[in-house]
């Protein structure tokens, strides 16, 4: 390497993933501390190893050119969903869903690897299918490499995970040139599956009485027979598209396409979906009609981040978490003990590591010299930000808790291993923009 080549090299994204990891070490060991001050968790040990082999992958990743991804991309896409196949089959059950392999204590998480290797072969997909990536075809085939691992996702379940899966599928091909109403479609089903699923028990514990409405969505019968109307709607709407070709009857199609598709993944999801996950989403609406179970997680978290004020009580001072009032406080809620430790000022330097980061994959993504390289940044974008935007409100109850860790920061090896592979790849992809070789 010569010494020119140096300078080509993002140290700014470097320095920032190596704050975040100290940032991760020093309260996941705070975390393991009880009230007595004594440490009860050798977490932050493990946590120490899995950063700095996480580094090493990282370095190795910088190493050699990213362009193999693209030669490799579905061989690398074929062993996750492979990896994913064989967790569903022999797992290990970790909090309900079969998510990990290995022995009891010690394994990995392949859905974590899947997200990578899933923007890796969209990324080479889109850049195959450029010239014709507005077809509708060319979308529907897109569309099966992130539901593919979604579905085994679901299946394990984890659905928390799986929704990562959804903003890097539109990230990418927004970038990538595609029709917006093709993105748009996917979002309104979304909303509309969210909102359909979660009204039955929404109106149990929040309405506590049950109308007309409310009954459609809990009754399935009448759910069925709902759906049938909209599908007599769609095809009577598209027979008088093809007959008088008024952009009227097209968007009424449209329509109805979207709501027959929610309210049948809604059925789906009703009968998929634990009780346990749906009412996540319940108490994200309104935590206190459950405070004592579903609720407590958000309630306690919110105690400890709005005890923090601006400088918060001092490192290893912290009572929720010492007191144990948080579950899952060195993964899920992990930003909680930042806040309440070290305030205000303390959590704005996880912001900006993390807005350092992203605006630093913007302008690499600009930079880089192919398509496929770029859309690799806008992928790793979608998925740091979706974790950092969805994790951080989770903790201050203004989002619905998902378990979706805080990459670089929350405990787990499989989860800061592809922290750090993603931020390889965006330093390679810097490294390589004017052709240097190492």
């Amino acid at each position: 390497m010569n010494r020119k080549s140096y300078l080509t090299f993002d140290f700014i994204i470097i320095l920032a993933v190596l704050c975040l990891s100290v940032i991760s070490v020093c309260f996941i060991y705070s975390s393991g501390l009880n009230s007595e001050g004594i440490n009860t968790s050798v977490e932050f040990i493990k946590q120490i190893i899995w950063v700095v082999t996480g580094l090493a992958i990282m370095a190795l990743i910088i190493y050699v050119d990213y362009k193999y991804l693209y030669d490799f991309a579905y061989y690398i896409y074929g062993v996750c969903i492979i990896m994913l196949l064989i967790t569903l089959l022999v797992g290990n059950k970790v909090n309900g869903a079969r998510s990990w392999l290995g022995l009891p204590g010690v394994g990995i998480q392949p859905s974590e690897f899947a997200k990578l290797g899933t923007i890796i072969a969209l990324s080479a997909f889109c850049t195959k299918n450029r010239e014709n990536i507005r077809s509708l075809a060319v979308f529907l085939r897109a569309a099966v490499i992130p539901l593919l691992p979604m579905a085994l996702i679901l299946a394990q379940p984890d659905l928390g995970t799986s929704l990562v899966y959804i903003p890097i599928f539109l990230v990418i091909l927004f970038m990538a040139g595609t029709k917006i109403r093709y993105l748009f479609f996917l979002v309104a089903c979304g909303i509309g599956v969210t909102l359909f699923t979660i009204i039955p028990m929404w109106s149990g514990y929040v309405l506590k009485q049950e109308t007309f409405f409310v009954a459609v969505f809990s009754n399935q019968l009448l759910m069925l027979a709902v759906l049938g109307a909209c599908l007599l709607i769609v095809i009577l709407s598209a027979v008088g598209w093809f007959i008088f070709k008024k952009g009227i009857y097209y968007w009424m199609c449209y329509s109805f396409v979207i709501l027959s598709s929610s309210l049948f993944m809604a059925m789906l999801a009703q009968k998929i979906l634990k009780a346990y996950q749906i009412m996540r989403l319940v108490v994200f609406l309104d935590p206190s009609v459950d405070p004592q179970g579903a609720g407590w997680n958000i309630l306690q978290s919110l105690t400890a981040i709005g005890s923090g004020g601006l400088f918060g009580k001092g490192f290893l001072r912290g009572t929720q978490s010492h007191y144990n009032y948080l579950p899952q406080q060195s993964n899920d809620f992990i930003f909680s003990i930042i806040a309440e430790e070290i305030g205000f000022f303390g959590s704005m330097v996880v912001f900006l590591c993390f807005f350092i980061i992203i605006i630093r994959a913007f302008i690499i993504a600009n930079s880089s010299k192919d398509s496929f390289g770029s859309y690799l940044c806008f992928g790793i974008i979608a998925m740091i930000f979706f974790h950092f935007v969805i994790n951080i409100g989770m903790a201050m109850g203004i989002m619905p808790i998902t378990g979706i860790p805080l990459l670089f920061l929350s405990y787990g090896g499989s989860s800061l291993w592809t922290s750090m592979m993603a931020a390889g790849i965006l330093i390679n992809i810097y490294y390589r923009r004017y052709g240097f070789k190492i």
